[in-house]
């Protein structure tokens, strides 16, 4: 008998963990309330763009989570965030999951990650004006060259470790540092061969000649590190859509 009221008392408090967590999990707020909340930076074309007129957002980062909340039955609200605090955004909780973003370790030591559905590979650009100047990486980390880089992106500690000899110049969001390479304050910007891609047709910007791509980095959706109904929940819907084609009909709206 007193095996079988431990054994009982076992199976309770396992049954208790498990709806504990789940009653925990953002996959149930999310239901209760209706609404999934995703913080985006807005800063980020072709993945996320805010249009300050509208308070509007566009992109594939935007189709991408309007689909997942579509799928859930609920509405999505964009959470507007930074760079420097997109990690910090999820873990206190303010937004269920964000946009893309790179897995990196010092990401992962206090956020989980999705599975991955697409990827980068880093660049160095230049002005127009400066394509002549500069030929390969060596040619960039030299004394007087200005590197321009956001703080808190990963783009800044790239920056600081591939030109140890050049000039960093680390700038707050909402400025990036493709704009100051644009105007004059900067000679050089690094940044993925996603967002190069739009920048070169729409500014006077290109790639730095005879540099290979650097750091191919997956891309994922960051989520809260403990709650994995919420993780396997995300993973799984990532997998389905990829069967279904819906990444690759996405990717192809967005030129990537």
């Amino acid at each position: 008998m007193k095996k079988i009221m431990t054994a009982f008392a076992v199976a309770a408090v396992a049954f208790t963990m498990t709806a504990t967590a789940q009653a925990q999990s953002a996959l149930n707020e999310i239901l209760d309330g209706g609404v999934l909340k995703v913080g985006t930076t807005g800063d980020w074309n072709p993945m996320t763009v805010r249009d300050p007129a509208t308070n509007s957002y566009k992109g594939f980062d935007i189709d991408v989570m309007t689909q997942l909340a579509a799928d859930l039955g609920v509405e999505v609200e964009f959470v507007p965030t930074d760079w420097k605090t997109l990690v910090n955004g999820v873990v206190a909780g303010q937004y269920h999951m964000t946009g893309s973003a790179s897995i990196s370790p010092p990401r992962m030591k206090v956020a989980g990650f999705s599975e991955s559905y697409i990827a980068v590979e880093i660049f160095p650009f230049t002005h127009t004006d400066k394509a002549g100047d500069f030929d390969g990486y060596d040619s960039i980390n030299q004394p007087g060259v200005k590197v321009a880089t956001t703080l808190g992106t990963t783009f800044e500690g790239l920056a600081k470790e591939w030109f140890p000899n050049a000039e960093i110049k680390v700038v707050e969001a909402p400025a990036r540092g493709f704009q100051e390479v644009i105007a004059g304050r900067a000679d050089v910007f690094i940044t993925s061969n996603i967002e190069g891609s739009t920048l070169v047709t729409k500014f006077p910007v290109v790639k730095v000649a005879n540099t290979e791509p650097r750091s191919p980095s997956p891309i994922a959706m960051l989520l809260p590190q403990n709650d994995q109904v919420w993780i396997n929940y995300v993973n799984n819907w990532i997998k389905v859509k990829q069967a279904q084609g819906f990444f690759d009909g996405v990717r192809d709206t967005w030129g990537l």
